[in-house]
């Protein structure tokens, strides 16, 4: 009987959603215990609080997350009173999303929270070994999807 020579805990795409779920669990307790939010909120936060003004299709773009979700989220911020829209002038299909005070506040806190938790998450990690991830990180999340049949 031929021995099975594959490790699924070797396997890069298990590793890196193993890793993702791991790490993203503590900081989902905070976003969602503080402010109610699911994973795609606060994305969308984040987005409009480090770039500013954008539309639905700018941030699915930059998230890599379909737009329907986007603008699920967009709505649920937008009752909430965290997200503005504004219709485009010039354009009437567009809207323009930009973060109210209370979205701004809400960014502010979680953006603080997301950086000594990150912080907290390499502790163990040397400065080389941080630059190395990003690195990898960067070059995979950033790959095209190569056929492979």
């Amino acid at each position: 009987m031929k021995s099975d020579e594959f490790k699924l805990e070797q396997f890069v795409p298990y590793l890196l959603n193993q890793a993702a779920e791991a790490s993203s669990l503590a900081f989902e307790k905070i976003y969602k215990g503080r402010y109610g939010m699911l994973r795609t909120e606060w994305r969308v936060l984040f987005h409009l609080g480090l770039y500013g003004r954008m539309t639905a299709s700018e941030i699915s773009a930059r998230a890599r997350m379909h737009k329907t979700k986007i603008s699920r989220a967009v709505h649920r911020l937008t009752e909430r009173r965290m997200v503005t829209r504004a219709r485009d002038a010039d354009d009437r299909r567009l809207e323009h999303l930009t973060l109210t005070t209370k979205g701004r506040a809400a960014y502010d806190d979680l953006r603080n929270v997301a950086q000594t938790y990150e912080a907290g998450l390499l502790k163990e990690l040397t400065a080389a070994e941080i630059k190395t991830l990003r690195i990898a990180l960067g070059k995979l999340a950033q790959a095209q999807s190569n056929p492979f049949t």
